[in-house]
C-alpha cells in the first residue's frame, strides 16, 4: 500500500486478546498522533483484518466523525455477542455428544481444557459416528469444509472431504479459541457473557449451510440425528452473567447506523471468522436504513484473511472510486479480477511468493445462525 501512494498509520493494542475496549481509543489516539506530526489528512479510511475488522466497524460506530470510509476485511462483523454465542453452540454440542468433561464456560484451566478437547476430537475423528457428531458441531458454527488456501474446494456433495477439512479448522484453529481463549474474554468481562437459553437446535441446524452434510454423515454412520438434537434441546442450558453480557455488548455489537461508505471483503472458505458474518452485518445496516452505504465483495479461497496484495489494492481502489465520485461503481467479479491481474505478478502472490490468480467471485453468504444486533 505504501508503494501505491498511501500513508498508513496503525497501532498495536494496549493489551492482547479480546481487546476491543482498549483498541478503539488506541486507534483514535493513533489518528491524533499522526495529525500532530504530519497534519490532518483530507481523507481517512479505517481498515483492518479479523479482530481489526470488528474494530474498524466499531470505530465507525463510536467515532463516526473521524472517518470518511472503511474497509473491514475478514471482520468479526456479527459482533461480540453473536460470535461468542455461536462458539458456545459448538462447544455445547461437543460437550454433550463427544466429551462431557470439557468446560464450555467459566473455564478454570484453559490449557488443560483445550488439551482434553483436542484428544477427544481426535478420537471422535477416528470413527464414522464421531465424524458425524463433529460435523454437527461444525455445522452449528457454519464452519466451511475447505481448509487449505490454494487447494481446490471439495465438491458440494463430497461430505467426507468437507468434514475432514472442518476437523482441520477445529483441531488447528477454532478449538484454541472456544476451549481456551474464552477464558481470557471471561476475565475481561468479569464472567461468562454467552448463553444458549431458548435455542432450538433443530431450527439452528436446519438453517446451517452444512445441514445436508450432517444429514448424510449421520445416515452413513447409522446414528439418529433426531436423538442427538433432542439431547441438545433437553440438556441444561448455559446462562450468561448479566454484567459480562453487557460488557460484550459494549465491546462490541452493531446498530448498523453507518454514516460513511463501507466496503467489506471476505474469503468464502474462512472457518475462523465465517463469511456469514457479512450477512449479519448487512442485516444490521439494512434494518438501520443505511444499505446504500454498504457494499460487500468476496474472494473464492479457503483460509482466514488469505487475500493477495492485488486483491487488497483492488478493493481499496473500489472504495476510493466511491469517495471520488460519490457513487458506488463496484465492478463485476470478472472485472475486479482483471483489475487485480493488471497490477502485475509482484502483487498477485500468496504467502511464500506463490503466484496466485485473483479470485473475486459472486457470492451470497448463508444466514448467520444466531445473530445479535442492536437495531430494534
Amino acid at each position: 500500500m505504501l508503494g501505491h501512494g498511501y500513508a498508513l498509520a496503525g497501532s498495536s493494542y494496549a493489551s492482547t486478546g479480546w481487546a476491543i475496549a482498549q483498541a478503539l481509543p488506541d486507534q483514535i489516539n493513533t489518528l491524533d498522533a499522526f495529525g500532530g506530526l504530519y497534519g490532518q489528512p483530507r481523507t481517512t479510511v479505517a481498515w483492518g483484518h479479523s479482530l481489526g475488522g470488528i474494530i474498524t466497524a466499531g470505530l465507525l460506530q463510536d467515532y463516526p466523525k473521524r472517518f470518511n470510509a472503511a474497509l473491514p476485511m475478514c471482520g468479526v462483523l456479527a459482533g461480540g455477542v453473536a460470535t461468542w454465542n455461536t462458539a458456545l453452540d459448538a462447544e455445547f454440542a461437543f460437550q454433550k455428544l463427544i466429551d462431557p468433561a470439557v468446560q464450555t464456560v467459566n473455564i478454570t484451566n484453559p490449557a488443560a481444557n483445550l488439551q482434553a478437547a483436542e484428544v477427544a476430537g481426535a478420537q471422535a475423528q477416528a470413527t464414522a459416528q464421531g465424524r458425524a457428531r463433529l460435523a454437527l458441531v461444525s455445522a452449528l458454527g457454519d464452519t466451511p469444509g475447505w481448509f487449505t488456501p490454494l487447494s481446490d474446494e471439495p465438491a458440494a456433495t463430497d461430505y467426507a472431504s468437507q468434514e475432514a477439512n472442518q476437523f482441520l479448522w477445529g483441531s488447528q484453529v477454532t478449538f484454541p479459541f472456544v476451549f481456551a481463549f474464552r477464558a481470557e474474554l471471561e476475565a475481561r468481562a468479569g464472567g461468562n457473557p454467552s448463553w444458549n437459553t431458548g435455542v432450538n437446535y433443530f431450527t439452528d441446524l436446519a438453517k446451517s449451510a452444512d445441514f445436508a452434510e450432517v444429514v448424510a454423515l449421520y445416515r452413513a454412520a447409522g446414528l439418529s440425528l433426531t436423538k442427538d438434537l433432542l439431547t441438545l434441546n433437553t440438556a441444561t442450558r448455559v446462562k450468561a452473567s448479566p454484567n459480562a453480557e453487557a460488557y460484550l455488548i459494549r465491546n462490541i455489537s452493531f446498530n448498523g447506523r453507518i454514516s460513511v461508505p463501507v466496503l467489506t471483503m471476505h474469503t468464502t472458505g474462512d472457518g475462523l471468522v465465517v463469511p456469514e458474518n457479512e450477512q449479519a452485518y448487512r442485516t444490521a445496516v439494512d434494518q438501520a436504513g443505511r444499505a446504500s452505504l454498504l457494499r460487500q465483495v468476496f474472494v473464492h479461497r479457503a483460509g482466514h484473511c488469505t487475500f493477495t496484495p492485488a486483491e487488497t489494492v483492488t478493493a481499496v481502489q473500489t472504495l476510493e472510486n466511491r469517495l471520488a465520485t460519490g457513487r458506488w461503481h463496484v465492478p463485476s467479479p470478472g472485472v475486479m479480477n482483471a483489475q487485480a491481474a493488471a497490477l502485475g505478478p509482484q502483487l498477485n502472490i500468496f504467502t511464500g511468493g506463490v503466484a496466485t490468480a485473483p479470485a473475486f467471485v459472486g457470492y451470497t453468504p448463508a444466514r448467520y445462525l444466531r445473530p445479535f444486533n442492536l437495531v430494534r
